[in-house]
């Protein structure tokens, strides 16, 4: 087989705060499908770094009296400790602060300057007085200009998925200080993205995307493609654009070009050329994503990359979120937890095998059900896979001087028969459809503990020793060829598994020869079965360490809390204009390309039934709210949304982690529909 030279990234987490189980779908889909690819031979490179610039981070480090420089020190420390602890093997961690990415986000900038796709032309942008500076897309909050969802950021809308500028926003406010933001014109570079439309569409006619991408991406070009403002005023971190005084790149420009800076760095550290990846169509590029960042790394990279003579990746793996129990993942629930916070409790490849069952090559989102989770690893990991160790290895020592026979024509069988699997477990994995990969490789494991089992060589061994010795090397074998299987996910473990077993870490190429008249090492302990106790533990600590005092978000730049303000007053008589019912949900749904609505039939009594669409998907799933009693407000002008139309408002209490705590007001016992509430 012929060696491939791969180029691997996953999106660049950002320097502003701690990694979660939610960023670690993407870190750890990605490091599997990289090591699969070094355990079939491969030269596959692994790079990604953080995310170090923009306001968010300037006032971060602000409100915590630190430069940014020593604030993104701190969590490019802490980022690479958790991914180093998950297993997750980057050939190179870096940063977007420095001297590479400057220089080739200046290079492209030129580049792009030079074949007339920058254009300059001036700007109209909110500016902050209380903070004293120009308010990029998410340090601003309003009502969205299309649906009118409130507290959306001024980018787009997390609602309906329209995309728009800041100042279209309704009822502005910064997100920082809460104070209303005035208008200011400043001048602005933009890139004409609309100069490289077809080759875009070409780009993305093959199979670069997922069908489900590519469709989105339709819409896109059909709405037609806009010119990207690829500049922010300062104050700013970030880099200078050369030849100004107060202009700075776009965090957005570049963050992705941290992907060839991280790439530069590593190659000249070794006396290689980036160019031999970033250049060569001998090289494969390949990014890993989460499906909110798509229409950066789809459009805007592949255009950058085409505008500087850069080549464009082969594909762009784009995966859905995680929710946790059905749910988003909930502070005040416990769910939103942090790496570290899990590897106090549990296992790093526990958590990598999970995700391994539910990951395809879908956008879907997928859910950690922590029932489920331990009923896997125990029943899959622990009882079907190392359980193969536990058993032989002392029989082995006991009674056959720990030493492997031959395989008698009954073990060679069952290997054949495993082995007949290679070729789907590879597939697989190659496809990203790991959940296909480990379905498989757990069919596997069944089908050699029945062998074990039937044979029972513990009681073999008493009258016929070798027959005995023979079952054991077959099951081993058998153990060996599952583990080098699932060493892309579990690779601490298979590594433990290589020291009993006294081999060599494992290739693809072993798997297709016998471990015959070997002697092995002592089985030792490898994991423990999960108990419920140990997730209550994890989900009681990360609620606590949430709870911690922490920087409102509505605080000054100084650091002084401010107390967030309440809506305008009302008197008695604009309350008694609303009229609320007390409703029960028929059906519930979600709703297509939208982040947060779910579609509700509610019955109303003798109001009728109304079509809702209230923006609860992501803390209830629309199963559990068949049959429950919701409050309604009744005479709310009907909304016309690009989904249809909704008749209504649901009732919901919000958390303070905003969409994720979501909590629909309850109704007593006795309530009917249609009863009005006072």
């Amino acid at each position: 087989m012929e060696r491939r030279k791969i180029l691997v990234t996953s999106a660049l987490p950002y320097a502003n705060g701690s990694i979660h189980i939610g960023h670690l779908v993407e870190y750890i889909q990605t490091d599997i499908w990289v090591r699969y690819q070094r355990l079939r031979g491969h030269e596959c490179l692994y790079m990604c770094a953080d995310d170090t610039h923009g306001t968010p981070i300037m006032l971060s480090a602000r409100r915590l009296g630190k430069t940014p420089e020593e604030l993104i020190q701190e969590m490019y420390e802490e980022h690479t400790r958790d991914f180093r602890d998950f297993h997750i093997e980057f050939d190179n961690y870096y940063t977007t602060h420095s001297p590479e990415n400057r220089e080739l986000a200046e290079y492209i900038f030129q580049r792009a300057k030079e074949g007339g796709h920058i254009v300059e032309r001036d700007v109209e942008q909110y500016y902050c007085p209380d903070c004293g500076l120009f308010l990029p897309d998410r340090l601003i909050l309003g009502t969205c200009p299309a649906c009118g969802a409130e507290d959306q950021y001024g980018d787009a809308c997390e609602v309906c998925s329209s995309t728009y500028g800041p100042t279209d926003l309704g009822n502005p406010r910064c997100a920082e200080c809460g104070a209303q933001p005035v208008r200011k014109l400043s001048r602005h570079y933009f890139f004409k993205l609309s100069d490289f439309a077809e080759a875009l569409k070409e780009w993305v006619s093959g199979d670069r995307v997922q069908p489900e991408v590519r469709n989105k991406l339709e819409e896109w070009f059909d709405m037609g493609l806009k010119d990207w403002d690829i500049s922010r005023d300062a104050p700013y971190f970030g880099f200078k654009i050369p030849g100004t005084e107060d202009k700075y790149f776009y965090v957005w420009l570049d963050a992705p070009i941290g992907y060839i800076a991280s790439t530069k760095n590593w190659c000249d550290q070794r006396g290689r050329d980036f160019r031999e990846f970033w250049q060569d169509p001998g090289s494969e590029i390949y990014h890993f994503i989460g499906k909110d960042i798509v229409y950066f790394h789809t459009l805007f990279w592949p255009a950058m990359l085409m505008a500087a003579g850069f080549r464009t990746p082969d594909k762009v793996f784009v995966h859905g979120f995680l929710t946790v129990n059905g749910r988003r993942m909930s502070k005040s629930r416990g769910t939103f937890i942090k790496a570290r916070t899990y590897l106090k409790h549990l296992d790093p490849d526990f958590l990598r095998y999970y995700y391994a069952t539910k990951l395809s090559a879908s956008v879907v989102d997928i859910d950690l059900n922590f029932d489920d989770f331990v009923h896997r690893v125990n029943s899959d990991v622990v009882n079907k896979v190392l359980n193969l160790g536990s058993r032989l290895s002392p029989l082995l020592h006991k009674r056959l001087d720990g030493k492997l026979g031959r395989l008698d024509e009954d073990g060679r069988e069952l290997m054949a028969r495993l082995r007949s699997s290679l070729e789907v477990v590879a597939q697989s994995y190659e496809e990203l459809e790991f959940r296909r990969a480990m379905k498989e490789i757990v069919r596997m494991a069944e089908l050699t503990n029945k062998y074990v089992n039937d044979r029972a060589p513990w009681d073999v061994v008493k009258t016929d020793p070798e027959r005995g010795r023979a079952i054991c090397t077959a099951g081993l074998n058998a153990l060996r060829l599952i583990a080098g299987l699932l060493k892309p996910v579990i690779p601490r473990m298979v590594g433990d598994i290589e020291k009993f077993l006294n081999i060599e870490p494992l290739t693809w190429d072993d798997l297709s020869a016998d471990l015959e008249n070997h002697q092995i090492g002592k089985f030792s302990l490898i994991a423990r079965r999960v108990e419920m106790k140990e997730i209550e533990g994890l989900i009681a600590d990360s609620r606590e360490s949430l709870d911690e005092k922490r920087v409102s978000p509505t605080s000054t730049p100084r650091g002084r809390e401010k107390i967030e303000p309440l809506e305008p007053e009302i008197t008695i008589d604009d309350f008694i204009k609303v009229d609320i019912r007390v409703g029960v949900v028929l059906k519930a749904s979600h709703v297509e390309d939208a982040d947060k609505l779910l579609e509700l039939e509610v019955d109303l009594g003798k109001l009728g039934r109304r079509r809702i669409f209230a923006g609860i998907k992501k803390a209830y799933d629309p199963e559990e709210l068949l049959g429950r009693k919701v409050l309604v407000v009744a005479n709310l002008k009907p909304k016309k949304m690009r989904f249809g139309v909704s008749e209504g408002m649901i009732l919901a209490a919000e958390g303070e982690s905003g969409d994720e705590d979501v909590f629909l007001l309850s109704v007593d016992e006795g309530a009917e529909p249609g009863d009005r509430v006072h």
